[in-house]
């Protein structure tokens, strides 16, 4: 690239939250440019359960949390894991993420989501439009499946949050699951429903979608991997990819976990923690799934796919660069086969991706304090899939020079 063609405004980071920075950017007139060692929509972004849901206003942290973390950790299938040698490095952040759980942070946080997550199906559906690919966003509702009827409590703070918001909410008991979910275990006792939200039936293919209608709309993406950043004299951003250096006027750094590298040079610390994710996809289950449903017990989530059905969750703490822990995927394998009992396990594929997590369950979003043209958009959690599209309008704005109908504090860059 060549500073006679430089693009308006670069992207570096081509997961489906710098996709649909891309594409608001695109939709403004801006002539747009991405970066990443990945092939669009294929790294992290492709390996969440799928859900989207516009009720999604629950704090990962959440008062009382602290007496479960003890169990979790003691549980070789429980939802939380830390490799012991990491836990030095990993101690501060949790306890911020401990702290940011009190009463009186919920419900600016809880806020602060929903900005992010309301109008998250529709916002979907309008990038998917005309692409004829539509079909890869279908309604559908999140199951809570409880083994004990005992411990849902619709009165209790995380669905109150969701109630206060709008989301229509029901308790059915077992008869009334097995009609709605024939092919879970019959040891739930009860559940929740969560109506009108969606699913993603691949979300990796929504990235490779997203990706060709940028490039049908004038956006260009280079697969490189992205060494650093520097602003430039005069103005503009360099960054320095395996291919050579170039220049950005405007540069968009939606890299997740690895955005915190990038600013580290720079001075501006970022307390963002890799927590790596798994999934089980069963490639010929013999089973199939209408909803996403949630296993409350053991706190993983399983849904049908495309041409499979997936089973996903568990949060890992050993570091950006560890290996792949094959105990985490065996659990996952072990926990389907309680979940759905006529599960075929002859074609199974597993994967593992890094989350970018912050202790308050809110990414950075904004130009970042004192370094004009550089704009985050990182740190989406376990949301990136649903926060993604209002990311990408709140990011179009901004960079634009249009003042955001919301306030944007909550997501400040150097907010720590």
């Amino acid at each position: 690239m060549t500073e006679a063609v430089v693009p308006d405004v670069t992207v570096l980071g081509a997961g489906l939250v710098g996709l649909c920075c891309a594409l608001s950017l695109a939709e403004k007139g801006l002539r747009v440019h991405m970066v990443d060692r990945d092939a669009p929509g294929q790294a992290t972004s492709a390996g969440n359960a799928g859900i989207i849901s516009p009720w999604s206003v629950v704090p990962q942290s959440m008062p009382g949390l602290w007496k479960k973390v003890p169990g979790w950790l003691m549980d070789p299938q429980g939802p939380v894991t830390i490799k012991p040698s990491y836990l030095p490095r990993v101690a501060a952040w949790g306890l911020r993420f401990l702290y940011e759980g009190r009463q009186a942070r919920i419900q600016p946080i809880g806020d602060a989501m929903h900005a992010l997550n309301h109008d998250c199906v529709e916002l979907y559906r309008h990038h998917l439009s005309g692409t004829g690919h539509e079909g890869l966003l279908q309604d559908s509702w999140y199951v809570h499946a409880f083994r004990d009827a005992s411990q849902i409590d619709l009165n209790g703070p995380d669905y109150a949050m969701r109630h206060a918001v709008g989301a229509e909410i029901e308790e059915i008991g077992a008869a009334d699951l097995r009609d709605l979910e024939p092919a879970l275990t019959h040891e739930f006792e009860a559940a929740v429903l969560i109506k009108g939200q969606a699913r993603a039936v691949s979300p990796g293919k929504i990235g490779e979608v997203l990706a060709n209608k940028l490039r049908n709309m004038g956006g260009t993406i280079e697969q490189a991997a992205v060494h650093s950043i520097l602003p430039r004299d005069g103005g503009g951003w360099h960054y320095v990819t395996e291919t050579g250096e170039y220049f950005a006027p405007k540069l968009v750094l939606s890299m997740g976990v690895w955005s915190a590298k990038l600013l580290k040079p720079l001075g501006v610390k970022v307390p963002m923690e890799a927590e790596r994710g798994y999934h089980v996809s069963f490639s010929n289950p013999g089973v199939s799934l209408t909803h996403s449903i949630m296993d409350m017990d053991m706190k993983f989530v399983a849904s049908s796919m495309e041409s499979a059905i997936r089973v996903a969750g568990t949060a890992e703490f050993a570091g950006l660069d560890a290996p792949v822990n094959q105990k985490r995927l065996d659990g996952l394998v072990g926990l389907a086969s309680k979940l759905l009992p006529d599960l075929r396990m002859d074609d199974i594929s597993t994967w593992s991706g890094q989350r970018p997590s912050l202790p308050d369950s809110l990414p950075c979003i904004g130009e970042v304090d004192g370094f004009p043209d550089l704009f985050g958009a990182f740190g989406h959690s376990h949301y990136g899939l649903m926060m993604a599209p209002k990311t990408g309008r709140l990011v179009a704005d901004l960079v634009t020079g249009t003042s955001p109908n919301i306030d944007m504090s909550p997501y400040h860059v150097t907010r720590y």
